[in-house]
């Protein structure tokens, strides 16, 4: 049974961003925290330009280098990590204590979705045994089309209903 990876509270990461910025000299802005808000309470995987339309929403004018420079001092915080689904842009999700988890990324729509599976870790074990290979860590992308573009497409590709009368 697979089942998606257990999210971290937003404001104990962003507390943590804070704890960290201070730990290491560095000032704690409205901007920054604006930023690291942005990642850590979104629904999914978001992108500098998800980022940036959310704080525009929000009515925070934050620039696009704020934008990378903040993900950057995120990511080797270890509270952000940072995903390349190759689609030419940067995904983020936060990190802190969730469990190992995979990906599912459709290619019609972008949608990313995370799953854990014990059967996977148990394979996972079991072929990195049989190759006399040390586990030290893995990542598994599956690239798809999500439920909801299958069956967009499918009412799309369904033939027009037709008469099939006797032309005589």
């Amino acid at each position: 049974m697979t089942s998606p990876p257990p999210k971290v509270d937003g404001n104990i990461l962003l507390e943590m961003f804070r704890r960290y910025l201070r730990d290491h000299n560095l000032p704690v802005t409205q901007q920054r925290e604006a930023v690291a808000g942005a990642v850590f309470f979104a629904d999914a995987h978001v992108s500098v330009g998800d980022i940036e339309r959310a704080l525009r929403e929000e009515g925070v004018a934050v620039g696009k280098a704020t934008v990378y420079r903040t993900l950057g001092l995120l990511a080797t915080a270890g509270l952000v990590q940072e995903h390349d689904f190759g689609e030419g842009f940067k995904r983020y999700e936060p990190l802190v204590a969730q469990s190992h988890h995979e990906h599912l990324i459709c290619l019609s729509c972008g949608k990313v979705v995370e799953f854990s599976s014990e059967r996977l870790e148990r394979m996972k074990a079991l072929i990195a045994e049989e190759h006399g290979f040390r586990h030290h860590h893995h990542r598994l992308e599956i690239y798809g089309f999500c439920r909801e573009c299958q069956m967009r497409d499918a009412a799309t590709l369904q033939p027009a209903h037709t008469s099939h009368e006797d032309p005589r």
